[in-house]
């Protein structure tokens, strides 16, 4: 982290009025220039400003730049209410205007395109109305559908063009002006125009308007859907609570409960925030955070996330994280801020599009100048119909929702699969990952040691060995003997009590029990123990990287135990499936190089790192990278938050702790390694996505400007009409934002064998 970053604040800002790429370019031109302002990174999908802001700055600088350039900003709420209440605003607003328009619009183009199409019907309009009354029918409708309807493409565009700055919205205005215009000559002052040329455009005007509104109505109800992962997360969220107030249980708001209020949850409740259970038990629905549809059992000292469900049990916990502290507050503002942020591919797309709507209007002036000069007569008309279907046909819209739609989506999805982006430049990065390098204990192991063999020499019975062994190690405080009490328990052993308890090197631990001395310790602390009977159980056991426990009684060595940190059961399903998605994989270890290797081999790593102290780990991964493309690192401890800020890509296991996530840039939710592959497969999915929309954006656009300008008529005859040119622009933003909804049937990774 630089100092520079140290120094500023994050501050997002909601903005309204943006239609296109080029809004977005300016409104991060306009917010640079603010005083204060370190970086400023603008989303087209979220309509959101992210900007760092030196501590001592005020926002109203930020406020009045948006506003000279054109818009209206305001600090955005910590946390909205429902995510997609503005889209939902815009939606209903847009629906609005699209039918008015529609009614207004449809006995124009009816009239219009009948009488082109079909003779009788223009005899029969000719003979119902003459064509001066047509006219001014015309005009009343397509006046109405300007004014009103169509309002704000001159309220937001005009001015734009006034500053020097125009964008989208210029170039409808632009467009439907021009033909609104000289249809209203040819109305009311025809004897200024040749006689052939007297043709009226009202139709071409009301259509266009129309169907932009059209599209735009269906890019507001797309973007909501879009945001339709935040909806679900905030649905999570429980209303009340069952909170202890002065001995009696009381219904509370949410927000009133505080850290240490004790709290009860009866059958199918929502839990409202997280904390430990202080008594009963019952399964609980944690698909939220995990993924995985099966309820978990949860008993007495164990965590319990705020918005996950209750089964069928009743308990009571202690509330730990409250608010904005609460797991899935931090969950909403992960993918908020993910959502929110820009891709490096964004920025190419946003200088392109910045000087994209001046060259179309170029574009427009050139068209007109052409068919003036050297098109058919009347060349001015010519040239006034092709201007205007390319100011119309142009579609920065498209070029600008082509990446923040797709990752609206992709990350929402991910945070549906239990994946967190916490930085949506992961998004990216992920996808050209070549190597991921798993720390061992507690990401592809479990974190903590079973007793996984029991060996007895002859004359001893199992379980009477298990007992005289836990006896001793319940005064010890090593992980080992917590494994062996741990075997004992599940056996359901009774322990008998022990004298003279001792811990030392060279001995291990000893105690009495019932008058026999019992030893336990590893081979090279029980010097007094002779290990050769068991010599070849000892050597089978470490090759298996399990740590040999050796048990005398009364000098005479009773049996050979071992105990290891199991391999988590998805581990080896994972890497064989990175494999096959043709990644490479790497163990880091801090256990001796024999243990190391028995569990790469029982996982199919590809590399073993073993021995590795905890400031060594980011060594290891640069020694890793040498020779590869960019490096995962999956970890979950306080000693794994070097090695994933250090590496290109950081993947913290969410049952880690809060060092390892903060380090992260992305985070695995409920612990499952599975998540993994759900991250890279969104990665993968998402960039195509993204590569996908700016395809057809700048591909529509390269084809179909020369097509409007007229570039088809010398050799066949074909112009494109500002209609056609309209739907097309209209339906080029759709089909991107529709492209990018795709997003939300990505299926999770599939653990079904090793090739799945």
């Amino acid at each position: 982290m630089t100092d520079q970053t140290l120094k500023t604040r994050p501050l997002a800002i909601d903005i309204e009025g943006m239609t296109c790429a080029s809004c977005v370019a300016r409104v991060e031109r306009a917010l640079l220039k603010a005083p204060g302002v370190a970086a400023a990174a603008v989303n087209l999908a979220t309509e959101r400003a992210t900007v760092e802001l030196s501590p001592g700055a005020a926002v109203e600088p930020l406020l009045e730049a948006i506003a000279k350039a054109g818009y209206t900003g305001q600090p955005a709420p910590e946390r909205r209410a429902h995510h997609n209440h503005h889209h939902e605003e815009d939606a209903a607003e847009l629906r609005r205007d699209v039918v008015l328009a529609a009614v207004l619009t449809l006995p124009i183009f009816a009239l219009e395109m009948g009488r082109h199409l079909v003779p009788a019907i223009h005899m029969a309009v000719m003979n119902l109305l003459p064509e001066h009354l047509l006219h001014l029918f015309y005009f009343t409708l397509t006046s109405i559908v300007l004014l009103v309807p169509g309002r704000r493409f001159f309220a937001h565009g005009i001015p734009a063009l006034l500053r020097g700055a125009p964008e989208m919205n210029s170039l409808v205005a632009l467009g439907a002006g021009a033909a609104y215009l000289y249809s209203t000559v040819v109305t009311f002052a025809p004897q200024l125009l040749p006689a052939g040329t007297r043709h009226v455009y009202f139709e071409a005007a009301v259509v266009i308007v129309t169907l932009i509104l059209v599209g735009r109505w269906l890019e507001a109800l797309a973007k909501g859907r879009s945001g339709a992962a935040i909806a679900r997360l905030l649905q999570q969220q429980a209303r009340t609570a069952q909170v202890q107030r002065q001995g009696a249980w009381v219904q509370v708001p949410v927000a009133e409960v505080v850290a240490g209020d004790l709290l009860l949850v009866r059958p199918g409740e929502k839990i409202a925030v997280d904390g430990e259970i202080t008594s009963g038990e019952s399964h609980i629905d944690e698909s939220m955070i995990s993924g995985e549809s099966l309820p978990v059992h949860r008993t007495q000292g164990a965590f319990v996330v705020g918005g996950t469900v209750n089964g069928e049990g009743s308990f009571t916990f202690r509330a730990t994280k409250v608010g904005s502290d609460t797991m899935l507050a931090q969950i909403i503002r992960m993918v908020e801020d993910a959502q929110g942020g820009k891709l490096p591919i964004q920025a190419l797309v946003d200088r392109i599009t910045l000087w994209f709507v001046p060259a179309v209007m170029v574009a427009a002036v050139v068209t007109f100048a052409v068919w003036m000069i050297w098109g058919p007569e009347p060349g001015y008309l010519f040239g006034l119909v092709n201007a205007v279907a390319v100011l119309i046909i142009a579609c920065p819209c498209a070029m600008g929702l082509a990446t923040p739609t797709s990752i609206m989506v992709g990350t929402g999805r991910a945070a549906e699969l239990g994946v967190l982006f916490r930085r949506s430049e992961a998004l990216q990065s992920l996808r050209e990952v070549s190597v991921v390098a798993f720390d061992k204990t507690g990401t592809l192991t479990q974190g903590r040691p079973v007793l996984t063999d029991l060996v007895v020499a002859e004359g001893f019975d199992e379980d009477d060995v298990l007992a005289l062994m836990a006896a001793v190690e319940q005064h010890s405080e090593h992980p080992i003997a917590a494994a062996i009490l741990t075997s004992a328990q599940q056996r359901g052993l009774s322990l008998p009590d022990v004298e003279h308890f001792k811990a030392s090197a060279g001995q291990g631990i000893s105690g009495v029990v019932h008058g026999k001395r019992v030893l336990v310790g590893n081979v090279g602390q029980l010097d007094t123990i002779d290990p050769a009977p068991f010599a070849g159980a000892l050597e089978q056991l470490s090759s298996e990287g399990k740590t040999p426990i050796l048990i005398g009684v009364d000098g005479q060595l009773a049996a050979v135990a071992a105990v290891a940190d199991k391999v988590r059961p998805t581990s080896a399903a994972v890497i064989a499936e990175l494999h096959r998605l043709g990644i490479r994989t790497a163990m880091i270890s801090g256990d001796n190089q024999r243990t190391a290797q028995a569990i790469a081999r029982q996982l199919g790593m590809d590399e073993v790192r073993a021995e590795i102290l905890p400031a060594g780990k980011v060594e290891a991964l640069q020694s890793l990278r040498q020779g590869a493309g960019k490096i995962a690192f999956v970890g979950d401890g306080i000693n794994d938050a070097p090695a994933l800020a250090a590496a290109d890509i950081g993947i913290a296991v969410g049952t880690g702790t809060d060092v390892a996530i903060e380090s992260a840039d992305v985070v695995l939710l409920g612990g499952e390694l599975k998540g993994v592959l759900n991250a890279i497969v969104v990665s993968r999915a998402t960039i195509r996505n993204i590569g996908e929309n700016l395809f057809w954006a700048f591909a529509y656009n390269v084809v179909l400007i020369p097509v409007a300008a007229g570039i088809l008529y010398p050799g066949l005859g074909i112009l494109l009409s500002p209609m056609i040119g309209a739907g097309a622009m209209a339906l080029s933003s759709v089909f991107v934002i529709g492209n990018a909804q795709r997003l939300r049937g990505i299926a999770p990774a599939s653990l079904q064998g090793a090739s799945a």
